[in-house]
């Protein structure tokens, strides 16, 4: 039996509250999964478009919240929605209270600390990110700021060369391993060390040597590229004795969070050392104070890591690929909040 198009739409509206609505021994209507896209700074229009493609090539209905200014309007448009896909837009306690139907929470992006895990799991919300997707526009940032800082950052001056420098990479995941891949280009000698990974594991990748520890990576090289994410373990561990570690003319490059260093002991640090620079695309909350260090510090205006057109298309196909999937088959591989 054939429903009118008109009428399929009236009642599947009305089922965003019922699972199931049966209007006859043989007809039963089932609601689309509404996919809610919310981004104060939105996706490339190609990256919604394959969205889109995804999205609804697998049945499911599409909206976008974009350029919003007020938390108000996320509550309104997250309160009917299945899925919600975020980029680093806060998704709190209170975004989840608004959201009555979500099952899933996708941060298009490999960091989640904008996402409240918590929050999520108490609701039963499967929380996810998309590792590896902006991976190689964040290394090739670091590689370029690297190259801004060995050379005065262009101020004139006669600077120095990247090749035969030695690079520490705190934490080899997706995005160390793209750095020391286009370290190795440039003749670097690359060494890393992670917490998650034996020395074993390391070595293996052929891509760098293994330290024992993070004080013998500041200890051992004249670079050093944070990846790690802000947790109770990392928040400020990168401060005063372990930059002070570092060859003269030690390099800081900080791409991950702007939590994990300790503003305060690196300012007393590079007040100290005139020959330590510290180069991050997280502006810190000192930057005042660190703008002092002329031609020793630079921050990006706003962080610039994943922002290629590349990665946004990577990150969003990424995250509407991984909704559909486990509205499908029930996959969580890229869960966060287990």
């Amino acid at each position: 039996m054939e429903i009118r198009d008109d009428v399929r739409e009236g009642y599947e509206k009305k089922l965003r509250k019922e699972p199931t609505c049966v209007f006859s021994d043989e007809i039963k209507i089932y609601p689309k999964m509404k996919v809610l896209v919310a981004t104060e700074k939105p996706f490339a229009k190609v990256a919604v478009d394959g969205i889109r493609e995804v999205v609804e090539k697998n049945g499911y209905e599409l909206a976008l919240l974009e350029k919003y200014t007020d938390v108000n309007d996320l509550y309104k448009a997250v309160e009917d929605a299945d899925a919600l896909i975020v980029r680093s837009d806060k998704v709190t306690k209170e975004v989840i209270d608004h959201a009555k139907n979500l099952k899933i929470v996708v941060r298009a992006g490999a960091g989640f600390d904008n996402l409240d895990l918590e929050a999520c799991t108490a609701r039963k919300i499967v929380a996810m990110n998309t590792p590896g997707q902006n991976s190689n526009a964040v290394a090739e940032l670091v590689m370029g700021m690297l190259v801004y800082a060995v050379r005065n950052f262009f101020n004139g001056k006669s600077g120095s060369e990247l090749m035969g420098k030695k690079l520490g990479i705190l934490a080899f995941g997706n995005v160390g391993r793209n750095v020391a891949r286009i370290a190795k280009g440039f003749g670097m000698d690359v060494y890393a060390y992670d917490a998650f990974m034996t020395a074993d594991q390391i070595n293996a990748t052929g891509m760098a040597t293994a330290v024992a520890n993070q004080e013998a990576l500041f200890e051992t090289c004249d670079i050093v590229s944070l990846h790690i994410p802000a947790t109770a373990e990392t928040k400020q561990s990168i401060n005063y004795n372990l930059v002070g570690k570092m060859h003269k003319g030690g390099i800081l490059v900080n791409s991950a969070r702007k939590e994990v260093i300790d503003e305060a002991g690196l300012l007393k640090l590079m007040g100290e050392r005139t020959d330590i620079k510290y180069i991050t695309d997280i502006m810190p909350d000192a930057d005042a104070d660190f703008k002092a260090f002329e031609g020793r510090y630079f921050a990006t205006p706003k962080k610039m890591g994943a922002q290629t057109e590349e990665a946004n298309i990577n990150a969003g196909i990424a995250a509407a690929n991984q909704i559909a999937d486990f509205f499908k088959t029930g996959n969580k591989k890229f869960q966060v909040n287990k």
